[in-house]
């Protein structure tokens, strides 16, 4: 006979996908210990206003002072200057207040 009558249950086993459980292989995040910025400045003064700046913020880099090459700190400008989301106010809608104190509704008044 035919097991299809008598067999509960699935046949083949659910196959393991790689998305479950703890990802093992993200990428780590910049700025942190074990993985710090790589920067490099002209001068010691221009060290110590980047490590007040990486301190204050609570971020790890390793800053390398070389006089003869271009000052790069770009992954930690990157850091400071995320774009910001803009936002809209809601119009108010045909049977809302006005916003103008008059009592009446918007689309009476100023709609």
């Amino acid at each position: 006979m035919s097991d299809k009558f008598f067999f509960k249950g699935k046949k083949e086993k659910k196959p393991k996908h790689t998305s479950y459980g703890f990802n093992t292989k993200r990428a780590a995040k910049s700025g942190t210990k074990e993985s710090p910025f790589v920067m490099s400045v002209k001068t010691d003064a221009r060290k110590v206003e980047i490590e007040a700046i990486l301190k204050e913020h609570d971020l790890f880099a390793e800053i390398e002072i070389n006089e003869s090459a271009e000052e790069n700190i770009v992954d930690l400008n990157g850091f400071l200057n995320k774009p910001v989301t803009t936002t809209f106010e809601k119009k108010p809608q045909r049977n809302d207040p006005c916003s103008c104190g008059s009592e009446k509704k918007y689309k009476k008044c100023c709609g």
